[in-house]
């Protein structure tokens, strides 16, 4: 069962996916090699508490922690611990919270210190394709079609799409109907239309596709352990345009003036 969303509702939905974004940047702050991601969760719990609302992910099917916080090779849903971030890492922090009732959803691809050039291509590609499935979500088109825009700009440029992991609705629920896969046919697929509210977010191989679970029942890594980006932003579908709820605006403040 797909629920369109009322112009309340929206919001709601808006008012929680800024402050995920908002706490993003409260942890882009921190990001550097000798930082661990436990301490970054710890700061996201704290803020997102001081806000009024609560860790969308703690608790969620037993996950224990505030941010999925996963470095290099593993895709998502990585628990935060002790090693220290390093030179050269990549690490994205996918992170969720609850006020008012409504979930908001976003995640963020960074690098710690100078990486290879070939993984800042994998990080821009990656959050390119975001774009570009964003400017399909609209009313009238089709999820195959958000699919297709993400797969068609990724492999391109030499990359690969993990097919497992999917976006999907949001709402009262953190994960709502529709699933959103970041592959697809144009026009095939559950049909957008005003009022749907979705989580869009390409998990995006360097290597190949594949992916393997960690015993720790969470952990996705890349089959071939080669680096993994992964981008996600809560947009409305609207007739011409869809609206981006969340937001990378203060995360890329803090990342520009470091």
């Amino acid at each position: 069962m797909i629920y369109l969303k009322t112009e309340e509702e929206i919001e709601l939905i808006k008012e929680s996916s800024l402050l995920v974004g908002k706490t993003l940047a409260e942890v882009a702050k921190l990001i550097k090699p000798g930082v661990t991601t436990l301490q970054l969760d710890k700061v996201a719990e704290e803020f997102i508490r001081d806000h009024g609302a609560v860790p969308g992910f703690k608790g969620y099917n037993g996950f224990p922690n505030t941010l999925c916080a996963s470095p290099n090779e593993v895709v998502v849903h990585g628990i935060p611990n002790e090693i220290p971030l390093k030179e050269g890492d990549i690490i994205s922090i996918d992170c969720g919270v609850k006020k008012n009732g409504f979930y908001g959803d976003s995640a963020y691809t960074f690098a710690v210190g100078e990486v290879k050039p070939e993984i800042s291509k994998l990080l821009k590609i990656t959050k390119e394709s975001l774009d570009k499935a964003i400017e399909v979500a609209v009313n009238g088109n089709r999820v195959g079609d958000i699919g297709y825009a993400v797969q068609k700009h990724v492999e391109e440029n030499g990359f690969s799409v993990v097919r497992e992991m999917v976006g999907h609705g949001l709402g009262k629920n953190l994960h709502e109907e529709p699933e959103v896969p970041n592959y697809g046919k144009r026009g095939s697929g559950v049909k957008l239309s005003e009022g749907m509210v979705i989580a869009i977010e390409p998990m995006i191989n360097m290597g190949k596709r594949h992916i393997t679970q960690l015993k720790d029942g969470w952990t996705i890594i890349a089959s071939d352990k080669l680096p993994s980006a992964h981008f996600e932003h809560d947009v409305v579908i609207r007739k011409d345009k869809a609206e981006v709820l969340s937001t990378f605006k203060f995360i890329e403040e803090i990342l520009n003036n470091k």
